[in-house]
Parts: structure tokens; sequence; C-alpha cells
């Protein structure tokens, strides 16, 4: 196979990996706090013995996290919280901690403040939240200070990551901030609040017919060329 079907191959593969990556933005347009994501094309050149021509290669393997901020609904839930600007919740998972935008939390059975998938959430410290049994209603200040009665009992974690470069995407809404992370400095707690999705699912379907054609583009090319290596083929074996 000559560098050019490599390179053929190569532009394939990235187009499917980038059309996964567009559907699974449209299947989570509605998936609260969801960021969409992004594929990132990039190129290797490698230079081969002297008097051949240089390989080239393109890899499309890097995701890239589109952090604008998504619409806020309201839903009244005394335990909903959206973040208005920058900055994550922190949550405990048995992988360790992680940060994420679905404030969807509700008290589980021992007061801990949870998620929908039962991880805890955690103060600043990286401590459970806990809302003491019968507190009753409960008012979340913008900065996440939790009071009953005007007295404060607990404190949300709101941090930003050091290098959001190297935040790994897991489980849809998950991150892990593996660049470390400190208490975020502008962003505001808003209770009764969830954040949606920020996915523009018309701009993603557009973008997957234009992923589509650029590699039913591609397929054909490396079908031309497959006829092209044959006919030589079959010209030499005459």
């Amino acid at each position: 196979m000559d560098n050019t079907s490599y390179a053929a191959l190569t532009r394939q593969s990235g187009l499917l990996n980038e059309m996964r990556t567009v559907a699974n933005n449209i299947a989570n347009a509605s998936t609260t706090g969801f960021r969409a994501e992004g594929v990132m094309f990039s190129e290797y050149v490698k230079s081969l013995r002297p008097g051949f021509d240089s390989l080239s290669m393109a890899t499309a393997t890097v995701r890239d996290t589109v952090m604008t901020q998504g619409g806020l609904s309201q839903t009244g839930g005394p335990f909903d919280l959206a973040i208005e600007g920058d900055g994550f919740f922190l949550i405990e998972t048995p992988q360790g901690q992680r940060l994420t935008r679905a404030g969807a939390f509700t008290p589980n059975e021992n007061g801990d403040l949870v998620t929908a998938d039962g991880y805890p959430v955690l103060d600043a410290g990286g401590a459970p939240v806990f809302i003491p049994q019968g507190a009753g209603q409960v008012a979340i200040a913008p900065d996440g200070t939790i009071s009953n009665g005007g007295q404060p009992i607990a404190q949300i974690g709101i941090m930003t990551p050091l290098n959001p470069n190297q935040m790994l995407r897991q489980s849809g809404v998950m991150f892990d901030p593996q660049g470390g992370f400190e208490p975020a400095l502008d962003g505001r707690v808003m209770q009764g609040f969830l954040e949606d999705s920020n996915v523009n699912p018309i701009l993603q379907v557009s973008r997957m017919i234009e992923v589509q054609r650029a590699y039913e583009f591609g397929q054909g090319f490396l079908e031309n060329e497959h006829e092209r290596v044959r006919g030589v083929i079959q010209a030499i074996r005459r």
C-alpha cells in the first residue's frame, strides 16, 4: 500500500471517530450539565529512506471539550443546583474525586447530599456535605453555603481545574481533573436551577452531514485508488 492510501485511511479513521463524537453530542443534547465535545485533527510526518517521499499520517484521537455555559432551567427543587460562571461541583466516586456541572442532588437516608448516581457531594475540604435530618427548608447562597434557620450548616465545594486541557471525561458528565483543581473564584451557585446541556443540536446535525459527506468522498477515493492499483497489476501480468 502506498503513502496515498495510508493517508486516506488515517483520514477516514479520524472522520469515523468524529462521527461517533458528534452522535454522542446529539444523544446528550438534553442531558443536564453535559459538555459538548469536538475532535482535533493533527498530522504526523515521518521521513523514510533517502530517495523516498515522506510518509504523512493524520490522527483524530484528541477530544476537545466545549466549556461554554449552558442555559439554566428553573426547577424549584431545594437541592437542584446550577453554577453560573466558572467552576464545577466536587464529588467523590469509587475512582476518586471528580468534577461535574450536573447539579441534580438530593440527601440520602444518612443525610449526605448525593448525585443521581449516589456519589457524595463534597465541600471545599473534601468532606461529604451533610444535611441534618429534619432540617426542613434550607437556603443555599451563591458561594455554596447551606443554611437552615439562618445558621450555616455546610458549604458545597465549587472548584476549577488548574489545567482544563488535562481534564479527562468520564461517564458523560464527570471529569477527572488530572492536573489538579482549586477553589473557583467567580462561580455562583443558583438554587432551584439546573444547567442544560451546552450542545447545539442544529449545529451538531449540520456537522454530522459534513463529516458524512467527507467520509463518502474519502471512501470513493480509496475505491478509485484500489481500481488504479489493480489495473496496473493486471497490466504488468500481461
